[in-house]
């Protein structure tokens, strides 16, 4: 009956069976540890610890910091350089020291300096609203001077403003003859003389 799902009703104030038995109490839920499952007691007592062996790595050569002295001790040559660097043997340091379970400096700080404490005397006298009221003053002094600066100056001018006081110079018309025409001359003379085809020209324009 307790095995079927369709005959089982719900128990007041129990959960809902789901018709399933638990195994017995010898069985291990997840996977089975022969030489090495000994329960809470070994989980407790029996921590598994690895000791860090450091890392031994070459670091290149720092010529920066060895050019650096070798300028101090005098040399100027090439030759001195190179025997300065034979016997002054400067290595560059391993950023990556600590990942290798080195020991830590004792100065050394992890993670985000704090931030310094809040005065409280401050907090209790207000300062901080008084602070930022004068900021507000003094930023509404600064915007009433641009405002009257602007006001009390000249009209700005725009463009149709400048085109009217300065406009742009008239193009002459020039219409487009070719070049062979240039030289051409008139088929028909109407005027007696020049002078009398200027006048009448002049007259008319």
């Amino acid at each position: 009956m307790l095995r079927n799902p369709l005959v089982i009703k719900p128990e007041l104030g129990k959960p809902m069976r789901n018709c399933y038995s638990l195994p017995g109490p010898d069985f291990t839920y997840g996977m089975y540890m022969h030489r090495r499952d000994g329960g809470v007691p070994e989980a407790i007592g029996h921590w598994d610890s690895v000791k860090a062996k450091p890392h031994k790595r070459v670091m290149p050569r720092d010529y920066v910091t060895m050019g650096r002295k070798a300028v101090d001790e005098g040399c100027t040559k090439a030759r001195e350089f190179a025997l300065y660097y034979k016997f002054m043997n400067i290595r560059c340091k391993d950023k990556e020291i600590l990942r290798y379970g080195c020991k830590v400096p004792q100065d050394m700080t992890f993670g985000r300096p704090p931030r310094p404490s809040t005065p409280f005397f401050d907090l209790i006298q207000h300062r901080y609203k008084e602070l930022w009221m004068e900021q507000q003053r003094a930023r509404t002094v600064v915007q009433h001077m641009v405002k009257k600066k602007l006001q009390t100056g000249e009209v700005r001018e725009n463009r149709t403003t400048f085109l009217r006081t300065h406009p742009l110079p008239v193009k002459e018309e020039s219409f487009w003859h070719p070049q062979r025409f240039e030289k051409a001359g008139p088929h028909l003379r109407t005027f007696p003389d020049p002078e009398s085809r200027k006048k009448a020209l002049s007259a008319s324009h």
